[in-house]
């Protein structure tokens, strides 16, 4: 072969290899533009008070984040409602039934909460259809006690009206059988503001409308 073919078939050798190589590269650039970018590993961004964070992944926006509210932490201080004459779920002593001398027992209470305005009483009877036995309207919203004996007809501290249709205090009566009678007690952030000796409906009533902050529960049995 003469020496100008023999640089004719270099030239062409040359370019086959180039366009080869060309070939190649772009095979290879396509499978590196279609391979999945590696995982993220999640961020966890702070939240605010009151907020639990979502994870968030990154290189992500800010505006992906989403916080959801949880409830807030109750309270470690409870306000309480005893009795020095039974204790909780304890039987009544006939003292304070219709039985005896019908008087109202001696009560105490504790950890008022801060922001109420007033405390309300409220005495009545699930095993007798709810029947009312006492309210006692708008109390200092203090620490305090109430003594035994609360006069019905005393002006301070103000008294509902009974569903023995009486004003003040009305004790166990019970037809037949074992019942339990609620004394509890409410911490309102105003006053429920009735006039005069309301009955126990108009009570319900207005502790419904309530804003209620606290409550305390005891709760004694009387049996027939």
């Amino acid at each position: 072969m003469s020496p100008r073919g023999l640089r004719h078939v270099r030239r062409s050798s040359v370019a086959i290899i180039a366009i080869a190589a060309v070939l190649e590269g772009g095979c290879n650039s396509g499978q590196s533009a279609t391979a999945p970018p590696p995982t993220s590993t999640p961020v966890v961004t702070a939240a605010g008070p009151g907020t639990s964070a979502s994870p968030v992944a990154n290189g992500s926006s800010p505006s992906a984040e989403v916080s959801v509210m949880t409830s807030p932490t109750a309270s470690d201080a409870r306000m309480t409602l005893t009795s020095s004459a039974f204790a909780n779920g304890d039987p009544i002593p006939a003292k304070y039934s219709c039985h005896g001398e019908d008087i109202s027992p001696p009560l105490a209470w504790a950890g008022v909460p801060t922001g109420a305005k007033a405390l309300v009483l409220f005495v009545d009877d699930p095993d007798g259809r709810d029947w009312v036995h006492w309210s006692v309207l708008d109390l200092p919203a203090e620490d305090g006690r109430s003594p035994e004996g609360v006069a019905p007809g005393a002006s301070s501290p103000q008294q509902g009206t009974n569903d023995f249709r009486k004003v003040g205090y009305g004790g166990p009566c019970p037809p037949s059988g074992t019942h339990h009678y609620r004394f509890t007690l409410y911490a309102l952030a105003a006053p429920v503001g009735l006039s005069g000796h309301p009955d126990g409906k108009a009570v319900r009533a207005a502790l419904e409308a309530a804003d209620v902050l606290a409550q305390a529960r005891l709760t004694g049995t009387f049996k027939a």
